[in-house]
């Protein structure tokens, strides 16, 4: 099986080539440009095609890639708002995708972006470096005792429920899904109780239309004032110029942002020497209390070898037609 590999960098195909012996069958090529209709049309001659989150896996794109004679997506990544489910089952091309490969990775960078914005982390780095050791804008809460809001409880959300039990907070739950696991710890209750009860608040449920924009200036408001809101799901899932009015009326303690509306065109790029015209993201970073961070939240070793590992066995499994519990499925 020929898989052509996009949007590549140095660590994708580190991890990747160190795997790939394990997988005998299968040949990557490897390519630094998106997916999007235009580089499509690069998959002549390709089986499969390795893509991300920022790629643009939709209707005309899937249809050039039939066109071109690819069978398979492989996802690495466990997102899939980005490809076209409905018209991938159309063409005859099955979508797989990498839906656990370290809930413990995104779980631990959310509770770094929260403390880091509880505690002015990154401001108290940057006065010490000028110099000033003083204290001023520097004062957070304890999280000890406090309560822990964690929208979503799927493999991420569990473990973030099981990091804050360990500081010591009351954990409570929304979710259309109740886990079992985690009955014996955390309080299930609606969305309205977590948004008015919680100080530390942090998203982990997939982006669907029911979730787009859940996150905006009616739900703000009935939060705690002074709350810690972190997100290292889905950007959609908050309706970004509501958070910066909420961020304007002093809502919020501190926000922490792995993932945010405008990041296509940012992630994983080196920007540095463009002026962002229109960006949201400058305005957000504009406020004292808002930290960003581009959607590292996954990017650990361990996490970087099992999307491999399970890109790869997914190749595997189809090549063997096997059925796969990370197949993607049109409703």
């Amino acid at each position: 099986m020929k898989i052509l590999f996009y949007d590549t960098k140095p660590y994708d195909q580190d991890s990747f080539e160190k795997q790939l012996p394990n997988y005998p069958g299968i040949e990557l090529d490897y390519f630094k440009t998106d997916l999007v209709p235009k580089t499509a049309r690069l998959t002549e001659g390709f089986d499969a095609v390795c893509a991300f989150v920022s790629s643009d896996i939709g209707k005309e794109t899937l249809e050039i890639l039939h066109e071109k004679g690819v069978k398979l997506v492989l996802l690495r990544c466990a997102g899939f708002n980005n490809v076209d489910i409905s018209t991938a089952k159309n063409l005859g091309i099955r979508v797989m995708r990498v839906p656990g490969y370290s809930p413990e990775a995104v779980a631990e960078h959310a509770m770094a972006l929260a403390l880091a914005c509880n505690r002015r982390l990154y401001k108290a780095y940057n006065k010490v470096r000028e110099n000033d050791f003083s204290l001023n804008g520097l004062m957070g809460i304890n999280f000890h005792e406090k309560t822990a809001g964690i929208i979503g409880t799927g493999k991420i959300g569990a473990a973030m429920c099981r990091i804050c039990r360990g500081f010591g907070m009351k954990i409570l739950a929304y979710d259309v899904y109740q886990n079992p696991d985690l009955k014996d710890f955390v309080e299930y209750v609606s969305l309205d109780t977590l948004l008015t009860q919680s100080d530390l608040i942090s998203l982990h449920c997939p982006l669907m239309d029911s979730t787009y924009h859940m996150i905006n200036i009616d739900t703000i408001r009935k939060m705690k004032d002074g709350v810690i809101f972190v997100n290292t799901s889905r950007g959609a899932l908050v309706k970004t110029d509501d958070l910066i009015d909420g961020i304007r009326l002093l809502k919020f303690g501190g926000v922490g942002l792995d993932v945010y509306e405008e990041e296509a065109g940012n992630v994983f790029e080196d920007r540095s020497e463009e002026i962002l015209k229109t960006s949201i993201t400058s305005r957000l970073l504009s406020f004292p209390n808002v930290m960003i961070t581009s959607h590292q939240g996954f990017f650990t070793r361990e996490a970087l070898s099992a999307i491999a590992q399970t890109s790869l066995q997914n190749a595997l499994d189809y090549l063997a037609d096997k059925p796969s519990p990370n197949e993607v499925l049109a409703p």
